[in-house]
């Protein structure tokens, strides 16, 4: 797994080993694959490709869902804390008979969270953009008797707001969310009561182990109660709650090398028949658009005879076109067809032309006469630059240009303004009428 901004263009193989709902998370990690790397297998073996391998289904996934699905903002750690409290008040509400001892659990997490609504801060911009309701639930009545409607408003407007300051310690609120869910597990008689049960009692097996530091000792006896199996046989949500306030500080004393990790030693085994090779272009933007794919294979192949004439100038016949064409096309697995509706109607000795330019020696060859054999002014020769500086960046150029940017810039009316022989004019459109012609 790589993190985000970790450049690695020798990646050649990809395995997806999670399910990705998200649209640009999907692209962001095929594009982990799509970095190119020249001399990659070898001097001139370039990455041409690269490999997924999708266990999740997420090609399927997207098959149905282009877009995917946008996920919501995820939770912070005092907004889960506020909400269990919020659902374990309400489920001991819900109950038939509640004991006393429940009743003064359910009174005192109603107190905390009271307390947090009116510790806000009611100038701050995430506060006044639900000031209405912050007002109404600083009201201590409002939270007598709430409503599902009343839940719902607080958990989507109110329980992001409150910031958990008890204590600064990461581990001491996760270990408060750890034994909240597990007294609205016991409430529920969920299934994950077990699973949540097993992780405080390991962490008070690692307590144990701690118990010389002297805040450990004074806590031996929960500590002892945590680590017992019997105990748990029996346990309420008021000895959860009295767990949690009675351990929450010393969890930050276990060591990380206490948590010991799950080795695996599995065989893979490789069905074949479930082995499916899948284009996961089809349907999709391509990584690089048509376009930048085919002036990708074009600079790549500079070298080409015939790209290399249209470089240089050098005219080139209708068959030297045709070959170029499939060259192009078969290079690049595309078709005509494909071309013109991508790129439109420009010749594609034209476009070739506009990808590789027009080398700066030749262009200044075409126009070494003209300068040398006119007696020309500083404007009229600052536009002959201009002008050899678009041939040769841009390989072709449209006559209609000559009146507009960049060549507008030294007289408003472009080469009509800079020239006023018209048979300096007539020379420098022959000029680039060869250029546009050679380009085929």
């Amino acid at each position: 797994m790589m993190d985000t901004g970790v450049d690695a263009p020798r990646v050649v193989n990809l395995v997806f080993f999670k399910p990705v709902k998200s649209y640009a998370k999907y692209w962001q990690m095929i594009g982990r694959g799509t970095r190119l790397r020249p001399d990659l297998f070898g001097p001139g073996q370039d990455k041409e490709c690269f490999l997924i391998f999708d266990f999740c289904g997420n090609f399927e996934f997207f098959d149905e869902f282009p877009d995917g699905i946008k996920t919501s903002v995820s939770k912070t750690l005092s907004q889960k804390v506020f909400e269990t409290k919020l659902h374990i008040v309400t489920t001991i509400r819900d109950l038939e008979v509640a004991t006393p001892e429940n009743d003064a659990l359910a009174v005192n997490y109603v107190n905390q969270l009271h307390d947090a609504i009116c510790g806000l801060d009611e100038t701050r911009f995430e506060v006044r953009k639900s000031l209405r309701l912050v007002k109404a639930y600083k009201d201590r009545g409002r939270w007598q008797n709430l409503s599902v409607g009343d839940i719902n408003d607080i958990c989507s407007q109110l329980s992001h707001l409150p910031v958990y300051n008890h204590g600064d310690d990461e581990l001491a609120k996760r270990f408060d969310l750890l034994t909240l869910r597990l007294q609205l597990a016991l409430l529920n008689k969920a299934k994950a009561t077990e699973s949540l049960v097993q992780q405080v009692h390991e962490i008070g097996v690692h307590l144990y182990k701690k118990r010389n530091i002297p805040t450990v000792a004074e806590k031996i006896v929960t500590v002892n109660h945590v680590r017992d199996h019997e105990f748990w046989k029996t346990v309420d949500i008021n000895q959860v709650e009295h767990i949690r306030t009675e351990l929450r500080e010393l969890v930050k004393f276990i060591n990380k090398e206490d948590i010991k990790p799950v080795y695996t030693d599995f065989e893979d085994v490789v069905l074949e028949d479930k082995v499916e090779e899948k284009d996961i272009m089809s349907g999709y933007a391509n990584l690089q658009t048509y376009k930048d794919r085919v002036e990708t294979f074009i600079r790549k192949n500079k070298s080409h005879l015939v790209v290399s004439k249209l470089h240089k100038n050098i005219p080139i016949t209708q068959k030297e076109l045709e070959l170029l064409e499939m060259f192009l096309y078969n290079g690049t697995n595309s078709t005509k067809d494909e071309y013109h509706s991508k790129i439109g109607d420009m010749p594609l000795g034209s476009f070739i032309r506009s990808v590789v330019g027009l080398d700066i020696e030749v262009v200044n060859r075409l126009f070494a006469d003209f300068i040398n054999n006119e007696n020309l002014n500083p404007t009229q020769i600052t536009f002959i630059k201009i002008l050899i500086n678009y041939l040769n960046v841009n390989g072709t150029l449209d006559k209609s240009l000559l009146v507009k940017p960049p060549f507008n810039e030294a007289h408003d009316a472009g080469i009509i303004g800079v020239f006023n022989d018209e048979g300096d004019i007539r020379k420098i459109i022959s000029i680039i009428d060869t250029v546009n012609d050679n380009a085929g």
